[in-house]
């Protein structure tokens, strides 16, 4: 079977489709996410990042930690410091979830970096 230009055209755009449904329950799954982060990061338990912690996109204006749109930390090392605690932050692993702790990594991540 020789394939025509019309052949090639709804081949890709069956894979483009194919790749955009894919792609969808991943950013709803990031949003979602997202959406936990900042629930975690601006309420009091477990973690009550938002009474030490500086974050604009939280609303936060805690003075002890350091301030997190300054130092943009990447998902790693927040995710890092929840687990391990640093500093004067305590660890969080017996207190939160796996889930939580990349929800709220995700969320600093991302919304330290926002201008």
């Amino acid at each position: 079977m020789t394939k025509t230009p019309i052949h090639a055209a709804a081949m890709a755009a069956a894979q483009l489709a194919a790749a955009l449904l894919l792609a969808a329950p991943a950013h709803a799954d990031e949003a979602a996410q997202m959406a936990r982060g900042k629930e975690l990061f601006s309420t009091a338990t477990p973690a009550a990042c938002a009474l030490c912690h500086t974050l604009k996109d939280a609303g936060a204006e805690g003075a002890i930690g350091p301030v997190l749109d300054e130092l943009q930390p990447d998902a790693a090392r927040v995710a890092r410091a929840l687990r391990d605690g640093i500093g004067a932050m305590p660890s969080f692993k017996a207190t939160l979830s796996e889930a939580d702790i990349a929800a709220l990594a995700l969320y600093v991540s991302r919304a330290s970096r926002m201008k």
